[in-house]
């Protein structure tokens, strides 16, 4: 998925949004949003008033108002569908970019006497064996049965860096799209047409595939029960204005019970719902759904692998250590030459850090290679003089040299013991029937981890390590990387009974997996984060893909979940707080008709009644976009405690919500009451 269409909005983005906020006036898509969809009815009533302005009693004088009130719902109406039309205006873009890639092409179908047939990949069946040669698609989803080829991917996950796939571990899965660069593979399909992980790519960026979310659903259900409350408000004082006999025209109820409903976050609600799914999905990670996203922002565990998510998986040389009796140069010499035609990361490593020390050897010294091997168990070289270097794990190399008829230095095993506690890896080197030391191969935790995971447990997120190393390397792996706990020697079922453990307690976990092995814990767990490279199995367990397999990506995707609840909260707090504002604004102006004495609230001294409605009805709609790039970009994530992370919002959303509409308001009153005066009304 391309990653470089980072503009909130673009011209074709924009033209779409127009177009489908005046689509979006449909009573049928209204009504889904009941509180704007009470805006609609409103405007409907008063554009009837403009052309009959005395159906209900009313003066014909009062035809200029109603326009302009009608006006102003319209105006309001049409930016609310615009935030949403903008927001799937974004997914549409995301989804145009990956249907290019979505065609339909001929696959070489692999029947069961081994002959080949060319089918149309939309006719592919789920366990269908299909072979894809090198320069060609891969027609569907499914699982590498034989072979190993370098893919591009770069149509799903926007890297142009190409990937291995190949039969068997968890680099196994294939996604239909991508590009086989060379040899081949032979797959087996695991989803019907229309099924892939393309196709839910695109109804999810769409939008077509979202559901609202429990807190979304909450909050539905709350601004519905208060729209319902103020319009049974508004529609009872009728009758009492009637038994007065006081002449309060109905577009001014209609203009009270607009401003009392929370039409802001009425109009904003949905928007930032899609919003937040396509934040996460421009971070090239695919939610399978809404509730995933919320859930990360109520995470209160983090559970996580140590290879590969806090260490960076290769051992890497760090240190060289002599046994007694030998010169330093001598050992770091023969370990540069057993390591220069070793092409694992932990000979790179080390002939990278004897380069480091200034230390030069020539590859022409070396006649035979010892690659390792299960059967021998340490590699190494053989020199054009005899001399035989080899380099291994302590017990194979000590039962190399008692073999060899050699000694073991007295200080061997402690300088082991030493790397061992250090949470590293000693790599014994011997000469001939010589030991001469130990490499000390670290498992590098990755930088800045340390103040990631400081900065989630000030959020109150705890962070768990699941390793297969013993107890002691695990205490030191996190103590270096600032972890709050660790499972040692752990097994895939140790991984579930954490998860269960957290979750009795009441808490919320999240972990990330690429195995088969993890598909249980992943499917466990609230928040399940599978890598795009790891099995099929995994990543039908979780409920997020990330197109990157970044296993780290789990801490980002956490805050993204954490701005998407903030982002609702702060503005539902804003909407709230505004209301109280334009109350000021708007009662006092109608009923001081009714009680003169009211007119003492007229706190902002807006210059008459007409123009007081009216400039609160006008700063309600204008209020709607100027809130859409918060709704879209999200209110910036601080970690912080919860506690103190309320209390800043209601000082920014809150207070800020308050004084925004007085100082509104009032500037907008000023050439209303103007026009009103031109206008005679």
């Amino acid at each position: 998925m391309s990653k470089k269409q980072n503009k909130l909005i673009t011209k074709e983005i924009l033209s779409t949004a127009i177009k489908g906020a005046f689509f979006k006036f449909d009573p049928r898509f209204m009504i889904k949003n009941p509180t704007m969809f009470m805006v609609e009815i409103g405007f409907i009533i008063t554009l009837i008033l403009s052309f009959f302005p005395s159906l209900f009693g009313g003066d014909h004088q009062e035809r200029i108002y109603n326009i302009l009130i009608t006006l102003v719902l319209f105006i309001t109406l049409l930016f609310a569908n615009f935030a949403e039309s903008i927001a799937e205006g974004r997914g549409k873009a995301q989804a145009a970019t990956l249907k290019q890639s979505k065609k339909d092409f001929k696959a070489r179908v692999i029947k069961n006497d081994g002959s080949e047939e060319m089918l149309s990949a939309s006719k592919l069946k789920i366990g269908d064996i299909v072979l894809v040669k090198a320069g060609e698609l891969i027609p569907n989803d499914g699982e590498v049965i034989e072979g190993a080829a370098s893919v591009d991917e770069s149509a799903i996950t926007g890297e142009s860096a190409p990937v291995m796939r190949e039969a068997g571990g968890d680099f196994s899965s294939v996604t239909g799209g991508t590009t086989v660069l060379t040899d081949f593979l032979k797959i087996k399909i695991l989803v019907g047409a229309g099924e892939s992980f393309l196709d839910k790519m695109i109804n999810l960026v769409e939008g077509a595939a979202r559901q609202k979310t429990p807190n979304e659903i909450a909050l539905n259900i709350l601004l519905i029960v208060l729209s319902l409350s103020f319009l049974i408000v508004v529609v009872s004082l009728y009758p009492f204005i009637e038994f007065l006999n006081v002449n309060l025209p109905i577009s001014w109820l209609v203009a009270l019970l607009v401003c009392l409903i929370p039409t802001t976050i009425g109009g904003l609600l949905s928007a930032i719902g899609i919003a937040g799914m396509d934040r996460v999905t421009r971070f090239n990670v695919i939610a399978l759904s809404g509730k995933a996203v919320e859930s990360c922002g109520d995470v209160d565990t983090m559970i996580l692998d140590k290879t590969g998510t806090i260490t960076f998986g290769n051992r890497l040389a760090n240190e060289f250590y002599e046994v007694q009796g030998v010169d330093r140069e001598r050992l770091i010499h023969a370990c540069l030459l057993s390591s220069l035609k070793d092409e694992t990361p932990e000979g790179k490593s080390i002939v990278a850090l004897a380069g480091k020390m200034g230390y030069q050897r020539d590859q022409e010294e070396i006649q035979e290679v010892i690659e390792f091997s299960a059967q021998n168990r340490m590699s190494g070289v053989n020199l054009k003089d005899g001399t035989q270097i080899r380099k291994g794990a302590f017990d194979t190399i000590k039962a190399y040299i008692d073999e060899m008829g050699g000694e073991i230095p007295s200080d061997l095993e402690a300088k082991v013991m030493q790397i061992s506690n250090l949470g590293g890896t000693p790599l014994v080197v011997s000469q001939d029937k010589e030991i001469l030391g130990v490499i000390y191969l670290k498992d590098t935790v990755k930088p800045g981890l340390k103040e990631r995971f400081a900065k989630l447990r000030k959020m109150g997120i705890k962070t768990l390590m699941c390793t297969g190393d013993n107890p002691l390397t695990a205490a030191t792996i996190a103590k270096e990387a600032g972890l709050d706990g660790f499972i040692a020697e752990c097994k895939p079922e140790d991984k579930i009974e954490a998860i269960k453990k957290e979750q009795a307690e009441g808490k919320i976990v999240a972990m990330t997996g690429d195995g088969t092995n993890d598909a249980p814990a992943l499917a466990q767990a609230d928040v399940g984060i599978a890598m795009n490279s790891g099995t099929a199995a995994a990543k039908e367990a979780a409920n997020m893909i990330d197109l990157d397999s970044n296993p780290t990506k789990i801490l980002e995707i956490v805050e993204i979940g954490k701005g998407l609840l903030i982002t609702r909260g702060s503005l539902t707090t804003f909407s709230m707080a505004n209301d109280i504002a334009k109350y000021f604004a708007i009662l006092p102006a109608m009923f001081s008709v009714v009680l003169p004495q009211m007119q003492i609230l007229n706190i902002m001294h807006l210059a008459t009644p007409q123009s007081a409605i009216l400039s609160a009805l006008i700063f309600n709609a204008v209020i709607i976009p100027l809130l859409i790039p918060i709704a879209m970009r999200g209110v910036k994530f601080r970690p912080m405690k919860s506690e103190m992370l309320l209390l800043r919002n209601l000082g920014i959303y809150g207070i800020g919500g308050v004084i925004a509409p007085f100082i509104g308001i009032k500037i907008i009153d000023i050439p209303t009451a103007w026009l009103l005066g031109i206008l005679g009304v």
